[in-house]
């Protein structure tokens, strides 16, 4: 796995490193779609490229996103310091939509058209090259060497927008940051997918933004975040046989979410030590006003998804079978067996087939496609036992309403009431 997983790593320290700096930038200028916006100018370059013949991965292609993204970085340089009716992030906001809906236009007319949208949005930074990424390197450490020498009037322009002087010098570094930051999106783009690349720009310093106030800070703690989120995203979508683009953006949105609650207990906490338990009143009508939600539509649908329930009747199936007759309780001994049993069969197969796709496994093509044919059929077996689960879990949810769902709505309901009553006094 390391061996595989070496290239796409680097290639992620690598979007790490510049993007983090950016971010912290449009963080604070409050242009926080802008990276979306140019990505997405990008795109629309690169598949105007493709509509005239050019492979998504040439110098054309790039060259072609480069001039798009270089057209919107001097559009909202121009607008940053324009005082009219209409503010900066409308028109970022513009220009994201408006690319994307031309891109639509212009991948329609292309063939396999679909897959280019796919391979724009998600990228493909599992297959990255070793020339890929140093190209990338050497791209974006001559890009942080220049901002790391104009630094003083970027971050005063960034951070203190007040005590930067004159319009037209504001225009003219407005365009550099712009510039060199629709060359770094340009440039990651095509390797890292357009959700990808706003990920690495925004998550990590928000995180560093939440957690800290100095620009060093937050420079070190979005770096490491990262990091972390990288490895731990690329691990994922290799033990589980997930997209790689789709998992670490999932992964980055798992952390601030991580981040964000533990900001929010951190606050609870202080509230306790400072009111004491009248603190958690407001928590406690919430928490009430949740469980009376969840009774009330348990009780008049019954049918729908209710995924609280399933998490309890997971490990404790009982809250389930108590609800259904003895033939069904059979039933679902059955099928749940079945499932089991055909689950480690099919983990087995496709183990054997990933061994022998990467070459750890030698095997005729005829044994490949009857185990491929195989595996088809015994899934197409274990859903006709999900369906048989699903039915049982429906018709226990309709005996569920009178004796779940409207003790849960009289309980909350009652239960936020005191409290909000309590409050009040």
């Amino acid at each position: 796995m390391i061996e595989f997983l070496a290239l796409p790593f680097l290639a992620c320290l690598v979007l790490t490193a510049i993007h983090v700096y950016l971010g912290l930038h449009v963080l604070a200028r409050g242009v926080i779609f802008v990276d979306l916006a140019l990505a997405q100018t990008a795109a629309l370059g690169i598949t105007v490229a493709l509509l005239a013949g050019h492979a998504i991965q040439s110098d054309a292609a790039y060259w072609y996103a480069l001039v798009f993204t270089l057209a919107g970085a001097g559009l909202f340089a121009v607008s940053r310091t324009h005082r009219g009716r209409v503010p900066q992030e409308a028109l970022i906001g513009i220009v994201y939509a408006v690319s994307a809906a031309a891109a639509v236009l212009v991948v329609d007319r292309a063939p396999q058209g679909n897959e280019h949208i796919k391979q724009l949005l998600v990228g493909s930074i599992l297959t990255v090259t070793g020339d890929e990424v140093r190209a990338l390197a050497l791209l974006y450490a001559l890009i942080g060497a220049i901002h790391w020498v104009v630094r003083r009037p970027l971050l005063r322009i960034s951070f203190d927008p007040n005590g930067a002087a004159g319009r037209h010098a504001v225009r003219a570094w407005d365009f550099v940051f712009y510039a060199s930051f629709g060359l770094v999106v340009t440039s990651s783009v095509r390797v890292a997918g357009v959700l990808l690349v706003f990920s690495y720009l925004v998550v990590p310093a928000t995180v560093g933004a939440l957690l800290t106030g100095s620009v060093r800070g937050r420079l070190l703690l979005g770096w490491a975040a990262g990091a972390g989120v990288s490895a731990a995203g690329l691990a994922a979508s290799y033990a589980w046989d997930l997209p790689t683009g789709a998992t670490v953006v999932t992964t980055f949105g798992a952390l601030l979410a991580v981040v964000g609650l533990a900001l929010a207990a951190r606050g609870l906490g202080r509230a306790v030590r400072t009111r004491g338990a009248s603190a958690l009143r407001s928590l406690g009508a919430g928490a009430c006003a949740l469980v009376a939600l969840a009774g009330l539509l348990v009780a008049l649908f019954p049918r729908m998804d209710h995924v609280w329930l399933d998490w309890i009747e997971a490990p404790l199936p009982v809250v389930e079978l108590a609800f259904l007759t003895p033939r069904e309780r059979e039933t679902y001994r059955e099928s749940h067996a079945a499932i089991a049993q055909a689950t480690a069969d099919l983990a087995r197969l496709r183990a054997l087939q990933q061994e022998v796709l990467w070459g750890a496994r030698a095997m005729p093509e005829e044994t490949m496609e009857r185990l491929r044919q195989f595996v088809a059929g015994r899934s197409e077996l274990t859903a006709g036992d999900r369906m048989v689960l699903r039915t049982l879990r429906t018709r226990a949810r309709e005996r569920q309403r009178y004796w779940i769902g409207v003790p849960l709505l009289l309980a909350g309901a009652v239960g936020a009431l005191v409290l909000a009553r309590a409050r009040r006094v």
